[in-house]
């Protein structure tokens, strides 16, 4: 199933994956090793200002594909592009590289931050790791940065443990924008969170991707957030994509029996059409 003949972009994608498969072999005790298809053909295209969601049940690959667009997982098969350039090899100068061009929000801020680390110091760290600027243009930045998602100058002296939830996953977006990338990957972004702070977090993840031209892709298991805030689906089934379009001709008029049911099962913080309206503080 080729996905790229159904978008017709007038500039390069920032990151694709053309037939990409991922194999893993599993052994149990006393079993001969088994080959985990965990990806299977998948092509997917991650543009400038576009959302793309991705969603499917546990189990379904959406994760692998994630570690694949970040450069965390390497390939079996297929190939990967970044920036119109083939990656083919993951070297720690490549993943380095890719890292300057896309950044992750993962689904626990509370986990994803370090729990002793003050938050300017979490701020501070991929900027002094990928040696970018002087310490005093650095500073500037983390200024730059918690101004961007919302938080006053006062969370820069405090730890995690003396944020909320909202809070904590405003400085971790925050973290992820710190190189200045051009994709933001978001896995499970708001499933931690208290219903009424989903809401604001995104609208804030929204409003970063028109203001900064941000490709995103977001997952979740979610269908009916995915669709609020993506711009193309791809729903995923068994390591494969089997179904993909715009957001609302898939959640409108799904063609597979298995996006039918994830309609009708999943829970929805927000329902069909709906906006969110709760103001970002």
């Amino acid at each position: 199933m080729n996905m790229m003949s159904n978008l017709a972009q007038a500039a390069a994608p920032v990151i694709e994956l053309r037939k990409v498969s991922v194999d893993f072999r599993i052994r149990a005790a006393g079993i001969k090793p088994i080959l985990l298809h965990a990806l299977q053909d998948v092509s997917l295209a991650v543009y400038a200002g576009r959302t793309l969601g991705v969603v499917g049940e546990s189990g379904s690959g959406k994760s692998t594909a994630a570690k694949v667009l970040i450069g965390l997982q390497e390939p079996t098969a297929g190939q990967i592009w970044f920036g119109g350039e083939e990656v083919r090899r993951f070297d720690p100068a490549t993943r380095r590289r890719i890292g300057r061009v896309v950044s992750v929000v993962f689904q626990d801020p509370a986990t994803a931050l370090n729990a002793r680390m003050m938050v300017r110091e979490a701020l501070l760290d991929p900027l002094r790791v990928h040696k970018i600027g002087d310490e005093t243009s650095r500073r500037k930045r983390v200024a730059e940065l918690v101004s961007l998602v919302g938080l006053p100058r006062s969370v820069l002296d405090a730890i995690p443990a003396q944020l909320s939830g909202g809070q904590r996953q405003r400085v971790a977006i925050a973290r992820a924008l710190a190189l200045d990338p051009k994709v933001i990957v978001a896995d499970e972004p708001t499933s931690a969170l208290d219903v009424s702070v989903r809401a604001q977090i995104l609208n804030l993840l929204q409003d970063l991707k028109s203001e900064l031209n941000l490709g995103m892709v977001f997952i979740s298991h979610d269908i009916q957030t995915v669709r609020h805030i993506s711009d193309d689906i791809a729903v995923m089934h068994r390591g494969k994509v089997i179904e993909f379009g715009p957001g609302a001709k898939v959640l409108d008029s799904p063609s597979q029996d298995y996006t039918r049911t994830l309609l009708a099962a999943a829970p929805s913080l927000l329902r069909a059409g709906a906006a969110p309206s709760l103001p970002i503080p």
